[in-house]
């Protein structure tokens, strides 16, 4: 399997798993529960692993710089996605969403939408390296017949 294919399959999922999570949090009203946003990890984190076992199972890739490389670009694609989904909802949805960001003590005040935007993709970018670096602890003395995708 190509592996631009598994890298931007991932992605979407990973943006999809976020883009629900969130909107679930605002149907039921728990939007206002800052600590809640920490669970979109869970995502991000399923996302690369997938990708990561894909490129081992598909590729037989055995290389960890590769995998690793996999899993970190699966990961920032997504960032770039979901970046793109938060403008276009601000754009069209909810305009206000940046000061009701303000409001919560993650971000403080004074935000504008490209200062955002900027704090996301870097947070988003470090998040990445960071997830893909633990994942590959685990791969990296893993085998292509040890990998079974589930």
């Amino acid at each position: 399997m190509n592996t631009n294919k598994i890298i931007f399959k991932n992605a979407f999922i990973i943006f999809a798993g976020i883009a629900i999570y969130f909107f679930l949090m605002k149907l039921l009203g728990l939007e206002n529960i800052s600590e809640l946003r920490f669970l979109n990890f869970i995502f991000v984190f399923w996302g690369v692993n997938n990708a990561i076992k894909a490129n081992i199972k598909y590729n037989q890739e055995n290389l960890y710089v590769n995998n690793f490389s996999v899993g970190a670009a699966t990961s920032i694609v997504s960032v770039g996605i979901t970046i793109l989904g938060l403008l276009l909802y601000v754009g069209a949805f909810d305009p206000n969403f940046i000061e009701f960001l303000e409001t919560s003590f993650f971000w403080g005040s004074r935000l504008s939408l490209p200062l955002v935007v900027f704090a996301l993709a870097i947070e988003g970018i470090a998040s990445s390296v960071t997830c893909s670096f633990i994942l590959m602890q685990y791969y990296k003395n893993y085998k292509v017949q040890d990998t079974v995708l589930s």
